[in-house]
């Protein structure tokens, strides 16, 4: 149970690191130059970070939960983490990932600023719902160790 956890917690640490990268590095710059978020133009490809780690945190966040559901103090802390990944990957499905790949394969040119810096503000506020999930995966590593 413990490796489980502490690796769906390792996961949901790299996408809270993921987030401030794109936050603090990408996002200030790519509005002006969209060639930096479209890969066909030599800029970087975010899909190849976040597939990734998306895949592996709700493998591991799963495989936790299955070898922690007798343990309350495990499990309960494990289902806030899925209850935030959850909101933030739906409202990611609907909303930013349509759009970001559309700022991807959009002619630069074509591009508006205005809404790309309308979408990386919005982005921001994902931030906090990884915060949550990565909070309550800390949390319930932390009950696990003591289990452990």
């Amino acid at each position: 149970m413990l490796i489980a956890v502490a690796l769906a917690t390792v996961f949901a640490a790299a996408s809270v690191g993921g987030g401030l990268y794109e936050f603090l590095v990408v996002d200030p710059f790519w509005p002006k130059r969209p060639d930096l978020i479209q890969p066909a133009r030599g800029g970087i490809s975010r899909k190849r970070f976040w597939i990734a780690i998306h895949v592996a945190f709700e493998v591991m966040l799963i495989a936790a939960l299955v070898f922690a559901w007798s343990q309350p103090a495990v499990r309960d802390p494990l289902f806030v983490a899925l209850a935030s990944h959850a909101v933030m990957r739906a409202w990611s499905g609907l909303d930013f990932i349509p759009k970001a790949l559309a700022f991807e394969r959009a002619d630069p040119a074509s591009i508006s600023e205005a809404k790309a810096l309308s979408w990386t503000r919005r982005s921001r506020l994902r931030l906090p719902l990884d915060l949550i999930t990565c909070g309550g995966m800390l949390t319930a590593f932390v009950a696990a160790a003591r289990l452990g």
